[in-house]
């Protein structure tokens, strides 16, 4: 395990363990594919405001979790008609 400021990194052995089903703890290709994505969209800024980072993040994480464009639309519609 490897610790960095609050983070815990810990390595996983492909070839031994994808999922622990006891812990039920995310599948390591769903994070590659969310980390994957979420870069190639901060790249888009060319640096962002340690500060807006969370924030960055989150919408990354939302619109991972909400990949359909129409549907985005949709919430944001609602988010800004106070109905959401």
């Amino acid at each position: 395990m490897l610790e960095v400021s609050d983070f815990k990194h810990y390595r996983i052995n492909h070839s031994t363990q994808f999922v622990d089903k006891k812990a039920r703890q995310n599948h390591i290709n769903g994070i590659e594919n969310f980390w994957d994505q979420a870069k190639r969209h901060m790249r888009k800024f060319n640096g962002i405001p340690k500060g807006h980072f969370e924030l960055y993040l989150k919408e990354c994480e939302w619109r991972f979790n909400t990949p359909n464009t129409k549907q985005q639309l949709t919430i944001l519609k609602q988010m800004v008609k106070g109905k959401f």
